[in-house]
């Protein structure tokens, strides 16, 4: 029943034609909240929908086209169009109309949840938009908050297929300024997830959030589920903010062999 009036709510939010980047769509979560993210339907079989968790304060400022004109090199926005050439669908997922004010965007609420739930009404739409077919959680470096919030909360039609953390936010920063900047996914109950796990770093990555030693105890705590990881080597170094896109936190230069590891694990080859 709720994913038949999702489905209502998305006919009736005035969906723009398809775009080169994807085709807006907004999604009534919570009373006076709105969740807008740019689609891509799957062009392969199985049909598999990759929800797409940008890091930072989530805040994409999706245009009229499903564009993001902002974190526009964040790693998942960048890698979107190569996924969608693998055949995924994507739904590349901006922050909810009230997590909006300010430069922080998401900031706290990612581990609120009503941001699990809101997440979750997004899965069940787009699972009976594609006819039963999988959705999978996919987030990067703060984007993994949000990505193991939804995963360890949420449960049945909600719940995701399976999930993939990338430059997984593993440290915070208990005496900065603003509280919400502790948080990391151990705040969360890894525990409780039980769907397939792909954990990707960068072997030189240099963000003192994200240290690619902390995968192996993440890994340890994903206790209930089947796990693979997998660090990504080399590439082009990076300049600037090491915990930006442009970095190896970032996997920038890599975009390919990132899209290559996530389609290796969600979609094996026969």
């Amino acid at each position: 029943m709720r994913a038949a009036l999702a489905l209502l709510m998305l006919a009736a939010a005035g969906a723009v034609q398809a775009a080169p980047c994807g085709e807006l769509r907004s999604l009534a979560v919570r009373e006076g909240a709105s969740q807008a993210f740019s689609l891509n339907p799957p062009s392969a079989e199985p049909a598999i929908t990759l929800v797409l968790l940008a890091g930072g304060g989530g805040h994409l400022k999706l245009d009229e086209k499903g564009c993001a004109t902002a974190l526009k090199g964040n790693a998942l926005v960048r890698a979107q169009p190569l996924l969608q050439a693998q055949g995924f669908g994507t739904a590349l997922v901006d922050a909810p109309s009230d997590q909006q004010a300010g430069d922080d965007g998401l900031a706290g609420f990612r581990t609120d949840p009503r941001h699990a739930a809101d997440l979750g009404r997004l899965i069940e739409t787009l699972r009976a938009v594609q006819g039963g077919g999988q959705v999978w959680l996919v987030g990067t470096s703060r984007g993994t908050i949000s990505t193991v919030n939804a995963a360890s909360r949420l449960q049945g039609a909600a719940a995701p297929d399976g999930v993939v953390l990338s430059s997984i936010l593993t440290v915070g920063t208990p005496m900065g300024r603003k509280t919400w900047t502790s948080q990391s996914v151990f705040d969360l109950d890894l525990a409780a997830i039980r769907q397939p796990v792909l954990l990707l770093g960068h072997a030189d990555d240099d963000c003192p959030r994200s240290p690619p030693r902390q995968m192996a105890e993440v890994a340890k705590r994903l206790r209930n589920a089947r796990l693979e990881q997998q660090l990504i080597k080399g590439g082009p170094g990076g300049s600037g903010d090491a915990c930006e896109g442009r970095s190896p936190h970032g996997f920038v230069g890599q975009d390919a062999e990132l899209v290559e590891a996530i389609r290796r694990f969600v979609r094996p080859s026969p």
